[in-house]
């Protein structure tokens, strides 16, 4: 493919010296060899744009000139994102239904389905068209699925949960197991309470694998338009996660926790119940919040603080060992005007 031809199709400014460039693949900066288009988005790779044996590469507008043939764009790593789907097609899955799904008499499941081995679709779910449902995937009874449903081998739908339009499940996932709700009786034993609530997931919405949305005790748990679950995510019963945020990989959320929209957390971080996660929060690596947090902050450490404050103590914590020396020495060593 001619990289004038790419250009146009992710929307990059190009120099005409280089549009008859013929680019046959995607690699990552350092690794990129002849014949391949890179892109540098993180300022940290811009020594190795100048040193890429890449045929060309994505950069920003205002990145220096390279030697490299070179694609501007305001946002290098969607115009990245939008050339790699130039060169790989995932798998097509025909429709059709396989002799060993069981599927409900009442089930309806729109056109163009594919159901792969050993699906299993409970009493009284709806299935809208376009959807695949790869082996071992189960949908519990009364379950609501809109249009282009994408759902990976071995995850799982609960009873009367809801799930708009385009949702993909990646393997493992599980929408509606019940939530973590348990009373005391008066003798010290723990009576389950019945989650009756179920999980809703709206439009355009990524599960990647592992993850868990739970159901509600009651009202419901919701995930919102846009919203995309790494790896090993943990929604907890009630919570609500507002529009086009991210939780990435590890991240736990305690009961009727609200996140709102635009919401960066990153890996590990954990959320006590009860919790307001405000818009545009960007809470960094491991944090853990245990109150609420202002919409736009940045936030970081245990518990969770200003992100420029624990900079400023994290850097004073690498110093603790020569400041407990300092002032042990001073104990027993008191200035004159001490004594």
């Amino acid at each position: 493919m001619k990289l004038s031809e790419i250009a146009s199709a992710v929307a990059a400014r190009i120099e005409d010296r280089d549009k008859d460039i013929d680019i046959n693949g995607m690699a990552g900066i350092e690794q990129a060899g002849p014949g391949q288009l890179s892109f540098v988005a993180n300022p940290r790779y811009a020594a190795a744009a100048r040193t890429t044996k890449a045929s060309a590469v994505i950069v920003t507008d205002d990145f220096p000139a390279l030697a490299t043939p070179t694609l501007r764009s305001a946002n290098p790593y969607l115009a990245f994102a939008r050339a790699l789907e130039l060169f790989y097609q995932p798998p097509r899955h025909a429709p059709g239904v396989h002799s060993t799904a069981v599927i409900h008499a009442t089930a309806r499941i729109g056109p163009h389905a594919h159901v792969g081995a050993y699906v299993v679709i409970d009493e009284d779910v709806e299935i809208g068209q376009g959807c695949v449902l790869l082996p071992h995937v189960v949908i519990y009874r009364g379950a609501r699925i809109g249009n282009n449903f994408f759902a990976h081998a071995h995850a799982v739908v609960r009873e009367r949960c809801c799930i708009g339009n385009n949702v993909v499940l990646q393997n493992g996932a599980v929408v509606g197991g019940d939530g973590f709700g348990f009373a005391k009786d008066d003798h010290g034993v723990w009576h389950k309470i019945v989650q009756s609530g179920p999980a809703v997931i709206e439009d355009n919405v990524e599960i990647q694998a592992n993850a868990c949305v739970d159901r509600a005790s009651v009202g419901e748990t919701r995930i919102k338009r846009g919203a995309k679950i790494d790896n090993l995510v943990q929604v907890g019963h009630g919570s609500t996660v507002g529009e086009d945020s991210l939780l990435c990989a590890q991240v736990g959320l305690a009961g009727s926790t609200e996140v709102g929209k635009n919401v960066i957390l990153a890996g590990q971080v954990g959320i006590a119940g009860h919790c307001r996660i405000g818009d545009g929060v960007v809470a960094t690596a491991q944090s853990g919040i245990p109150n609420d947090v202002e919409d736009g902050k940045m936030v970081s450490g245990c518990p969770a603080m200003d992100n420029r404050q624990w900079l400023r103590c994290a850097a004073a914590f690498q110093r603790l060992p020569e400041i407990v020396k300092a002032v042990r020495s001073h104990a027993v060593n008191p200035s004159p005007q001490e004594k």
